[in-house]
């Protein structure tokens, strides 16, 4: 599932316009932060409150992460 992930949200970039691209991406993102939430929720006994958190902040985590080594 994660090599399924990482090719959902960069293939989005054979597109040439970089905008459309982003946009796709940022979409396929958000419905992958919703599974994990749903999987989590549905599967680990997790409250779904705790588990949308749980979620948005690794995922802000990681945006934070992919900017901080792209800028170095």
């Amino acid at each position: 599932m994660t090599a399924v992930g990482g090719l959902g949200h960069s293939l989005p970039y054979l597109i040439p316009n970089v905008w459309t691209a982003t946009t796709i991406a940022g979409v396929v993102v958000l419905v992958e932060l919703g599974v994990i939430s749903w999987v989590r929720r549905k599967f680990m006994d997790t409250p779904w409150s705790s588990a949308v958190v749980q979620v948005v902040i690794g995922g802000v985590l990681v945006f934070l992460i992919g900017i901080l080594i792209g800028s170095s």
